[in-house]
């Protein structure tokens, strides 16, 4: 079961005249508008972050993997 939280919040006028009518065209609920709106915009900072995490081990572990096979490798050590 989810739990639910309640929280109120304060709107610039034009803010709330726009999540109104929103609401009205979409026929959906102010709450549900702006829980989308969330999650959405949430999603979009999880994928920037973890973008931005790849970017900085992406060249870390350059050098690691070779053309080279295990048996040249061995030969190479026997000269």
């Amino acid at each position: 079961m989810e739990l639910t939280v309640r929280k109120n919040f304060v709107f610039d006028k034009n803010i709330a005249l726009y999540l109104e009518e929103l609401a009205k065209e979409t026929k959906q609920s102010m709450t549900s508008l702006v829980q989308e709106m969330i999650e959405e915009r949430y999603k979009e900072i999880k994928v920037k972050k973890r973008m931005e995490a790849f970017s900085r081990i992406k060249g870390s572990a350059t050098g690691l993997l070779t053309d080279t096979s295990i048996q040249e490798i061995k030969a190479n050590r026997e000269l």
